[in-house]
C-alpha cells in the first residue's frame, strides 16, 4: 500500500498540526503560511474533481468547470478506484454535513 511510504515522524507532526486546526479561518491562516496559493488551489481543485467524478460528470465537463488537466482528472480517478479511500472518506463526510 502506498500510504506506508508516507509515514514518518515529520509527516505525523504535520498531520497533527492540521488536525489541531479548529476553524476554517485557522485553516486559511495555516495554509497561507505553509503552502503557496498554487499548491492550495491544486489541492482544492483535486477535491472538486473527485466530487464531480463521484457524481458521474464526464472528463470534458470536469475539465471545463475546474480547468483541471486530463492528467489530473485521470490521477484523481485512479485514486478513487484504487487508492487508500482518502477521497471517499472526505466526500462522504462533507456530503453528510450538507
Amino acid at each position: 500500500m502506498q500510504i506506508d511510504k508516507l509515514r514518518g515522524e515529520l509527516l505525523d507532526q504535520f498531520f497533527d498540526a492540521i488536525l489541531s486546526l479548529k476553524t476554517r479561518e485557522e485553516c486559511y491562516q495555516f495554509f497561507d503560511d505553509v503552502a503557496t496559493m498554487n499548491e492550495v488551489q491544486a489541492l482544492s481543485q483535486r477535491l472538486q474533481v473527485a466530487k464531480m467524478l463521484q457524481a458521474g460528470s464526464t472528463y470534458n465537463e470536469i475539465e471545463q468547470e475546474t480547468k483541471a488537466s486530463t492528467a489530473t482528472i485521470s490521477r484523481v480517478r485512479r485514486c478513487l478506484d484504487y487508492g487508500s479511500d482518502g477521497y471517499g472518506i472526505i466526500l462522504d463526510r462533507i456530503q453528510k454535513d450538507k
